[in-house]
Order: C-alpha cells, then sequence, then structure tokens
C-alpha cells in the first residue's frame, strides 16, 4: 500500500525518506515487508506523502494500528461551528451561487443562488443529499442547458478519478463530444441557458485546510461566480437586488 502511493506520487524512496526523516534502507525494509514501522513513522510516511486523511488512516489500519483522524457525522455537536461557518459563507456569497458536497460530490447545502442553476432540472436530481455531478451531466439534469457541454463534461469527468464507478456512468451521458476548438481563455465558464438569459459562471473551490477529521476534509464549498457583467446583472436580478450589492 505504501509502495503504491508513493510511485503513484513520482516519488523514489530516496525522496520520500528524505522527506519523512529516514533512511532508504529502511523505508525499503518497509515496503517490502521486512520492516515493521512504528506508528509515528506511518504518519509521518502519510504526512510526507500529504495522503488524504481517509487514507492516512487506511495506511495506520494496513500497518496495524488503530486510525488516528475521527471521522465525525456532521451533524455532530463538536461541528456545530463548522456548520455555522459554512452557512454563513453561502448567505455571504449571495447573489452568486454556492454550494456545499462531500467527498463523493453528493449536496451537503446551498444557497438560494443555486435555484436558477438548478431551474428545470428533474425534482430527484435536486437537493442535499443529491450528486451535483449527476445533477450536472444527467439529460434529465443541467445538461440540456449547458451550452459548453464538452468542455464542462470533461472539467467534471477529470475530477472524478477517485469515484470510478460515478465517473463511468456519467461518462455515458455524455459519450463522443468534442471541446470546441475556440479560445477557452483565463478559465473554463460554466455556460448555462436560464429564465434570466446565458450565464457564464466560473467557479471556485475552498477546502478545510487545517482540517484533521475525516468529514471535515472532505467537504467543498464550491462558489460560482460571474464571468461577466451581463451575468453579475441576471444574478442580481434573480435575487431581487441591485448588481455588486452582497448580503450581509
Amino acid at each position: 500500500m505504501l509502495r503504491e502511493r508513493r510511485t503513484r506520487r513520482h516519488l523514489s524512496q530516496l525522496d520520500l525518506a528524505l522527506r519523512a526523516g529516514t533512511t532508504q534502507r529502511h523505508l525499503s525494509f518497509i515496503e517490502s515487508g521486512r520492516s515493521v514501522p512504528g506508528r509515528n513513522m506511518v504518519v509521518r510516511l502519510a504526512e510526507s506523502l500529504e495522503l488524504p486523511l481517509r487514507e492516512r488512516n487506511e495506511l495506520l489500519l494496513a500497518a496495524g494500528y488503530a486510525p488516528v483522524y475521527p471521522e465525525s457525522p456532521l451533524d455532530d455537536p463538536a461541528l456545530a461551528p463548522v456548520r455555522t461557518a459554512l452557512d454563513h459563507i453561502l448567505r455571504g456569497h449571495l447573489p452568486y451561487p454556492a454550494l456545499v458536497v462531500d467527498r463523493a460530490g453528493d449536496l451537503v447545502a446551498a444557497n438560494t443562488a443555486f435555484d436558477l442553476v438548478t431551474e428545470g432540472a428533474a425534482p430527484d436530481l435536486v437537493g442535499p443529499g443529491t450528486n451535483v455531478y449527476r445533477l450536472a451531466l444527467h439529460p434529465d439534469g443541467l445538461a440540456p442547458r449547458i451550452l459548453n457541454l464538452a468542455e464542462w463534461a470533461r472539467h467534471i469527468l477529470v475530477r472524478l478519478g477517485h469515484l470510478e464507478e460515478l465517473r463511468a456512468e456519467l461518462a455515458g451521458y455524455v459519450p463522443g463530444l468534442e471541446p470546441s476548438d475556440g479560445l477557452l481563455g483565463f478559465a473554463v465558464p460554466l455556460r448555462l441557458r436560464s429564465s434570466y438569459g446565458e450565464l457564464r459562471l466560473i467557479t471556485t473551490v475552498t477546502t478545510f485546510a487545517t482540517a484533521v477529521d475525516v468529514t471535515l476534509a472532505e467537504l467543498k464549498l464550491e462558489a460560482f461566480l460571474p464571468a461577466d457583467p451581463a451575468t453579475a446583472e441576471a444574478l442580481s436580478a434573480a435575487a431581487g437586488r441591485p448588481p455588486g450589492e452582497q448580503s450581509g
């Protein structure tokens, strides 16, 4: 398991040994099973590989140790400050859409502006617990309204390397699509038809950089931003407020 994760990151044994403060010989013995690493060494190796917390726990289990990083349900009282912070960020991003998803891309929460993005989609594809990647590419979801479906589909599918079954399903919804030859510009926008005209949106993804809980570390806050003034005006009109005026 250690060797597989090291090679996936294109690191030599020497590179990883130097990062983890050990010797190449010791690391070689660990990978071959000739040496049993201590718990602290496993944690150091996992940190040096910059593994996600879930994979760090898996490495510890494989070495015979209990997981170090907890995985709390999002409704755990200990995560109440997190839920409050997420709600504040979602409201503060209005009139622009924003949402929170988990590791699988399932929707945890969204602000009211996201309703404009999802308008017309089948009800069973929308709402907490549904998968936002499936929503984007399903023929009953956003796909019929996405004007640059090939580019956006490729953007989504590249993000799903850790979800092979979902990736295979979604790839089946967009077979044979070829990206346009046009200039992409500074970022790939989502070009979406809406009741307020065409929306051109770019996205940012935020994570909790100092998380030591698996659930928290795997949350992603995806915020949409207007790629042109017309989109900013449309989103403001949909929210019923003047362009540029943000909620408090």
